[in-house]
């Protein structure tokens, strides 16, 4: 039970040493008016008696607010041994709020035991893990940063802030507001301790710092070949024109490298800006695939790689969807799984219909690692799956959570021509994620690659619920 707080100046257990005063001069009031009798100085006998009226009204004024002023103090008792326990006022309105928020009292410096949580919302037992409505500081927060901020508030009635990583399987950082209440009933020094998390703010602004360290880089590099090369067709190579020619020829895919490169940056600009409007127009999965598998058979013919087409055989592939987005899927999936591929491989691409998220999401091969890129929120969905799997050289498990960062390449893969902008697989996992689908991919070291991109089917019912609202993704 909370101590009970002093008792005010004005609340006196006794006769104070104010109404002491006031009783001797009532009996030298009633000694005077004795003396005065037997004098017989009736004269001054009036005066005596009004003054010691005076003295009695005094009196009875001092002992009235005295008794007052026990009664408000008894009064406070009653209520704080009744309020002994319970929530305080304000817990529902902080309850409510999502930052996890602690109200901290404290009576002495030097004493870490005076430190103690006197109240902490939903939001902040889940953060630390209390169990108590009420306990010890240090029982709960170790952090010496943070008890040295919440020092702060409590004792030099300062606004103190720090950050706050409580660790744990999830990497999450928070920032910490230590803010000064001022003093309890009772004296005690009370303080505010807010966490915000910043851990999607961070990851995003490092994200934007990569993508600009990446893509400054990724356009360095064509940069410097052209430039270097121009200072050769205007050296010693301008009279050679076999040299020449090789130059330009390599000078011209240097430019279609950056060509592909701010195209790609475009694109997903684009799709970012957009990302929180779902697509609602029909699209017809099989015929946006067919038009890919079209346009990308003769790369294939080229390299000697066999294009395998699979249709569903009952239902149909309609979702809603941006046509021209769904045909950037099917192509990013196609080409990259070309780029890995052997002279004699085959590249199967499989269109299925009337799956369940599960079912869409299902179907790694013993010895084979599945890793979801993207799952959508969404549950009793009805889908139409998009799978395309090679027979190049694999991925190691390591890598594959990894693969829709922006430029991000796997060691060892192959370099050259065949590399695109690294951008390819980041692009597609924003556009499903505005379709609001799932990406999945399954792979192996020597066991080939299989992307499995999966659409909510548009259906009657479908078409007449909201649509929900999109997952933020890097």
């Amino acid at each position: 039970m909370p101590s009970l707080p002093p008792q005010p100046a004005g609340a006196p257990q006794g006769p104070q040493p104010a109404f002491w005063p006031i009783l001797l001069a009532g009996a030298a009031g009633l000694f005077v008016l004795a003396a005065l009798l037997l004098l017989g100085r009736l004269d001054l006998l009036s005066a005596a008696i009004g003054g010691l009226v005076i003295v009695a009204t005094a009196a009875t004024l001092v002992f009235v607010s005295d008794r007052s002023a026990e009664a408000r103090y008894a009064a406070v008792i009653r209520a704080a041994e009744e309020r002994a326990g319970e929530p305080p006022p304000y817990a529902a309105l902080i309850n409510a709020l999502p930052d996890p928020i602690v109200v901290i009292s404290a009576t002495e410096p030097d004493d870490l035991t005076s430190r103690r949580y006197i109240f902490a919302n939903s939001a902040a037992r889940q953060l630390l893990r209390i169990d108590r409505p009420q306990g010890l500081l240090v029982g709960v927060m170790r952090d010496p940063e943070i008890l040295e901020a919440v020092d702060e508030a409590l004792f030099d009635a300062k606004d103190a802030e720090t950050v706050y990583e409580p660790g744990g399987s999830q990497e999450r950082t928070l920032r910490a507001y230590a803010r000064p209440l001022g003093l309890a009933l009772d004296g005690r020094r009370l303080a505010l301790l807010v966490f915000r998390d910043e851990t999607e703010s961070r990851r995003v602004e490092r994200t934007r710092s990569d993508f600009l360290a990446n893509a400054s880089h990724e356009l360095r590099t064509p940069l410097a070949s052209l430039t270097g090369f121009i200072e050769t067709l205007r050296g010693h190579a301008k009279d050679d024109p076999a040299a020449r020619e090789r130059f330009l020829a390599i000078m011209q895919a240097q430019a279609g490298r950056m060509a592909r490169l701010i195209n790609d940056l475009m694109s997903l600009s684009r799709i970012e800006l957009n990302e929180h409007i779902a697509p609602d127009e029909p699209v017809d999965l099989v015929a946006c695939v067919s038009d890919v598998v079209d346009a990308l058979s003769p790369i294939a013919r080229e390299r000697s790689v066999a294009l395998q087409v699979v249709q569903p055989e009952r239902w149909p592939a309609v979702i809603p969807g941006d046509r021209d987005q769904i045909i950037q899927v099917a192509q990013n999936l196609l080409d990259n799984a070309l780029k890995y591929s052997s002279e004699g491989d085959i590249v199967r691409i499989e269109v299925a219909s009337g799956l369940s998220g599960e079912g869409a999401a299902a179907g790694a091969a013993r010895g084979v690692a599945r890793v979801p890129l993207l799952t959508p929120d969404q549950a009793g969905e009805t889908y139409a799956a998009l799978r395309v799997t090679d027979q190049g050289p694999g991925i190691a498990r390591e890598n594959l959570p990894r693969l829709t960062e922006r430029f991000y390449r796997v060691e060892g893969q192959k370099s050259g021509e065949r590399l695109g902008t690294g951008l390819g697989l980041a692009i597609v996992k924003h556009i499903i994620n505005r379709h609001r689908g799932g990406l999945v991919v399954e792979s192996a070291p020597t066991q080939g690659t299989t992307f499995t991109a999966y659409f909510p089917l548009l259906t009657a019912a479908a078409a007449e619920r909201p649509r929900p609202r999109v997952a933020k993704v890097s």
